[in-house]
């Protein structure tokens, strides 16, 4: 009888671990539901969609880097220089406020892709700096921050003088902010552009070398290396397609917002951290899903959205978020403890 009932405490503390975080959510969603039932109303859930969207294709970057076992904290500044890239090239020609008026007509995709390159060559410099000289990834993804933000802070200031830059092209505004309606539900196309990254980053996870090496390497790199990983060349592809991501992300985070300053991204680094985190990647290396980001990052937009929409204070969100950030890590960590 004994066992019995050791066995059924074990079999509860695991299903509490593993779901701890759904548990969560459930109540946190029902709390809000109870103050306001118009939470549910499906113009919410679309508008929560449409946040979550950049932010997922964010968090799918930051946690490859975090599965080979480092961080970036560099990621929303570059969400931030990409949107100010796009912003200043894509402009409508007939706005009064153009910052290069004698600038012909750009295709949309031109800036959208100088920023995606701009962010590649940031995160390749980062990946070099972790894995070539071995300096600490906390320490490294400081630095390159500081830098992305003093460059682009430069180039927009020179540019508007601290105004937010809008007025975009039409064609960019539809691109980011368009939708198509299936039924009464409005689908955004940035929601539909989430979901093809989300799958090709599955891909090159799951079903590709890249992806094999990106675990064994967060894992333990020692014996990666022993099974000819090569470790430098494994992490800069990650960090690389981490910077693609970004690029993409700020793009259409410029075109979601309708304008772009420096300020834009300062946060979005420790949201998609956290996000991921939540989700089941583990700081410690070599862990993490695919479902376990989409479900971190929909969960905080969701908790973010929910808390805003019924007046709770932000700082009182700060705290919860923090809360929530704290018990995903300390499951992460007895699961860790418990394996050993």
């Amino acid at each position: 009888m004994k066992n019995t009932n050791t066995l059924s405490k074990d079999r509860l503390k695991k299903i509490v671990m593993n779901y701890a975080i759904y548990l969560i959510l459930l109540i946190v969603v029902g709390v809000i539901v109870a103050v306001d039932p118009s939470f549910l109303q499906i113009g919410n859930l679309s508008y929560i969609c449409t946040q979550a969207s950049t932010r997922l294709i964010l968090s799918l970057g930051v946690a490859g880097i975090i599965v080979l076992g480092g961080t970036d904290l560099a990621a929303g500044r570059m969400v931030g220089m990409a949107a100010v890239i796009c912003a200043s090239l894509l402009q409508a020609v007939e706005s009064s406020t153009r910052v290069y008026q004698n600038m012909p007509r750009l295709p949309i995709f031109l800036p959208m892709l100088l920023a995606v390159v701009l962010c590649v060559i940031f995160c390749f410099v980062h990946g070099l700096i972790v894995a070539k000289l071995k300096v600490a990834p906390f320490i490294a993804s400081l630095g390159i921050q500081q830098v992305v933000y003093g460059l682009f802070s430069i180039y927009f200031q020179g540019l508007a003088n601290g105004s937010p830059i809008g007025s975009f092209d039409k064609r960019f505004t539809n691109f980011a902010q368009g939708a198509f309606h299936l039924g009464p539900v409005r689908i955004p196309y940035i929601a539909i552009y989430a979901v093809i990254c989300t799958v090709i980053v599955w891909v090159i996870w799951n079903k590709t070398k890249i992806g094999k090496n990106m675990f064994a390497i967060g894992g333990n790199p020692e014996a990666a290396a022993v099974c000819g990983v090569n470790i430098v060349k494994g992490s800069l592809v990650i960090y690389i397609l981490a910077g693609i991501l970004y690029g993409f992300a700020g793009a259409l985070e410029a075109g979601r917002t309708g304008s772009a300053t420096n300020a834009l991204g300062a946060d979005y680094a420790l949201d998609a951290i956290a996000a991921c985190v939540v989700g089941g990647v583990s700081m410690r290396g070599g862990i993490g899903t695919i479902k376990g980001i989409v479900t971190g990052v929909i969960m905080f937009q969701i908790i973010n959205y929910g808390l805003i929409f019924i007046g709770v204070s932000p700082y009182v969100q700060y705290a919860v978020k923090g809360s929530i950030i704290l018990i995903a890590v300390a499951i992460d960590t007895q699961k860790y403890l418990k394996k050993k």
